[in-house]
């Protein structure tokens, strides 16, 4: 994946840093191409090296879930119900050539750790465009930056939609449930991540990730401290949306 230049989104990610009281949330958006590097290649090559697998056999992803966001940690979800008639959740399904490239990205945006084993249940994709800027905007609206992120929201959402055309997209999420930050498993557990969500905006037809991420970092020493009653929970509806 090459991370292709954008003077658009460098402005942008300077001005994606926010005081939210008691942390601050950090974030950024990058443009990746979809053609392979050489580390890459080898990578492809062992994902799909599997007798009997192709690179465009389907694997099931999690479903797209009900936010519910807290002012701390809006890693904390029930799940949606959309149902295939019984009660149950019609199962998304993504190739595997394009959860290498999900996986790809990670790795790319995030150098000095690896993503190489996730899984495609450690995936959903998202319902639509309407879906997913009202869940981010809610995860910043919950927060004390509200009104320095209201400020540049417009910005974020035209310059993704001059990089990607968001109607063309298939977006996914990177799905994180009952988020402990742990240096074994999450590249930010060392410095006070609280929370974090990743978004893939992919388009087939430009061959072309734009990474969304952003998380919140405590000011704190003992960021485990923070108090569950400080949580402001927002629900975000499907039949809403």
């Amino acid at each position: 994946m090459k991370l292709l230049e954008s003077s658009r989104f460098e402005a942008l990610n300077c001005a994606l840093h926010f005081d939210a009281e008691q942390y601050q949330i950090v974030a950024r958006v990058e443009s990746y191409s979809c053609k392979m590097a050489g580390n890459e290649k080898k990578l492809y090559k062992t994902m799909h090296n599997e007798e009997g697998k192709s690179p465009n056999d389907l694997q099931a992803l999690s479903p797209p879930q009900t936010i519910i966001a807290h002012s701390h940690s809006p890693n904390k979800y029930s799940r949606s119900q959309s149902s295939d008639g019984e009660g149950g959740h019609l199962c998304d399904t993504i190739s595997r050539k394009t959860l290498f490239y999900l996986i790809a990205t990670l790795n790319a945006s995030h150098p000095d750790y690896d993503f190489s084993n996730s899984r495609s249940d450690e995936f959903s994709k998202e319902p639509s465009v309407k879906w997913v800027m009202d869940a981010v905007d809610s995860n910043f609206f919950s927060t004390a930056a509200r009104q320095a992120y209201n400020s540049v929201k417009a910005q974020l959402w035209s310059a993704i939609d001059s990089e990607i055309t968001l109607s063309e997209c298939d977006i996914y999420r990177q799905v994180l449930y009952d988020y402990n930050p742990d240096l074994n498993s999450d590249p930010y557990g060392e410095d006070g991540c609280l929370w974090s969500y990743n978004y893939f905006f992919y388009s087939k037809k430009l061959k072309r990730i734009v990474f969304l991420t952003y998380r919140a970092v405590s000011k704190m020493d003992d960021y485990e401290g923070l108090s569950s009653a400080d949580y402001t929970p927002i629900d975000i509806d499907m039949d809403d949306v």
